[in-house]
């Protein structure tokens, strides 16, 4: 080993490398010394726009976004220490305790991949775990489903429903003739961020009638009427986010045959399959429908309500086209989407959902605690409307078990969600949106008694 005077005087100095850097970086210019290069670093680096300097910033003219709306609640929630505050602003299910919950049979699931010495950490192919896909497209529209006979589907793993939303929109402002996508008003607040940057022009649809607090049905029959053939519609699969307000199933039957006398395409969004009524197929039943006729459809697929699988990301694309040859080529297409945004999917969570569906017993495991979960939601539901109706509050609550799924649009307004945010802690979103699965039996007496003073105090 050499000496440590000789390692000093082979290692070059900082000021060697500095000034090396320097010459890289500076535009071409007569051979400088070493020294004179290296007595100049100083000056010269701070005329570079993007070298800061006592605090100043390239971005320093940037405002400060706002919070996301809905994301924002629990951002306030967090800060306020308040013993008795409630958040009713996530759309996360959470326990009678109100804690997080992770299903047993993710867990087991999780372990056995754990367990599996074969694993490993390779890329997945850039539309994602084969496996998940098949079992993802069986699942939302059934084993026996001719598209999928037909090979008419094509399947991709995607970021969740977000993701699989964005990629089915950049694909579409590619390549469909009809660049305007129709949302429900009200829709999830993400949907028109999502299409909007995907590069399609987003217009509404009545969907929501504040007078009944039920559906306009009237009003989204007119304004599909009125869209221009060829128009992409979005569709809330079930369980609508945010009002709780769905179709019947007469009423669904009336919307397809609209939608295709019109050659309007569907997109569905299915982010509560088996949340909403318990049952995996009766949520899947209006998507069914659409895919009988033999017509063409995007569907989004989300598993972070259904399995819990909230922070690993998992959701599907199933495009069901015309015949098998063309859903080759849309599969080749959505690879070019899919490439430059995110490359490939992630490996963990597809392979926890396909480890469940594809076996018997775990799959029945998860319909049994898929179902618990809904079940307590409509418990949530009754319990709160018996107290306001106990406490004689004013108004018709007959909404509140008259809508399904996680949240329940209350009619409240954004005034009176203020006042029980300040007085009561409660926290949900400003259009009096609350997430079912945030109450428990010790809570829902706080919410009724917020509500009451609400309604009495602020008219």
């Amino acid at each position: 080993m050499a000496p440590a005077n000789v390692r000093a005087a082979q290692a070059p100095s900082a000021d060697r490398r500095l000034s090396t850097l320097v010459r890289h970086l500076l535009p071409s210019s007569p051979r400088r010394t070493a020294a004179a290069a290296a007595a100049d670093t100083s000056a010269t680096l701070e005329s570079f726009p993007t070298m800061a300097s006592q605090g100043s910033s390239v971005f320093a003219a940037l405002a400060q976004a706002p919070e996301d709306p809905i994301l924002g609640v629990t951002v306030a929630y967090n800060k306020d220490p308040s013993p008795v505050k409630v958040n009713l602003g996530v759309g996360a299910y959470r326990t009678e305790e109100g804690k997080p919950l992770l299903l047993n049979v993710v867990r087991r699931a999780e372990q056995m991949l754990i367990n599996n010495p074969s694993r490993v950490k390779e890329y997945l192919p850039i539309t994602g775990l084969a496996e998940f896909n098949k079992l993802s497209a069986k699942l939302i529209f059934g084993a026996d489903s001719p598209a999928i006979q037909e090979n008419r589907v094509t399947t991709v793993q995607c970021l969740s429903g977000t993701g699989s939303l964005r990629v089915g929109g950049e694909f579409l402002a590619r390549h469909y003739h009809e660049r305007t996508i129709y949302i429900p008003q009200p829709t999830w607040g993400n949907h028109p961020k999502v299409f909007t940057l995907s590069g399609l022009t987003v217009r509404s649809y009545r969907y929501y009638d504040p007078a009944t607090r039920g559906l306009d049905f009237k009003g989204l029959l007119e304004d599909l009427s009125s869209a221009p053939s060829g128009s992409i519609v979005l569709l809330h699969a079930c369980a609508h986010n945010p009002t709780g307000v769905d179709p019947t199933i007469d009423q669904w039957e009336q919307i397809r045959q609209l939608m295709r006398s019109k050659s309007l395409l569907p997109f569905f969004d299915s982010a509560y399959q088996g949340f909403a009524s318990g049952s995996l197929d009766k949520d899947a039943q209006p998507v069914r429908m659409f895919v009988a006729d033999g017509g063409e459809l995007l569907m989004a697929q989300s598993y972070a309500k259904n399995m819990g699988l909230y922070g690993e990301r998992v959701g599907a694309l199933s495009i069901v086209c015309g015949s098998a040859d063309v859903a080759v080529r849309v599969e080749s297409q959505l690879k070019l989407v899919i490439r430059p945004m995110y490359s490939n999917p992630p490996l963990h969570g597809a392979s926890i959902v396909a480890t469940i569906l594809r076996d018997s017993e775990m799959f029945n495991e998860w319909t049994l605690e898929l179902k618990a979960m809904a079940d307590r939601i409509i418990s949530m539901r009754q319990q709160l409307f018996d107290a306001l109706k106990s406490r004689g509050t004013p108004g018709d609550w007959s909404h509140i078990i008259k809508q399904i799924g996680m949240f329940t649009f209350t009619g409240l307004n954004s005034e009176q969600v203020a006042f029980m945010r300040q007085e009561y802690h409660i926290y949900m979103t400003s259009d009096g949106r609350i997430s079912m699965a945030g109450l428990s039996m010790r809570t829902v007496p706080h919410l009724a008694d917020a509500i009451h003073a609400a309604v009495t105090q602020l008219k």
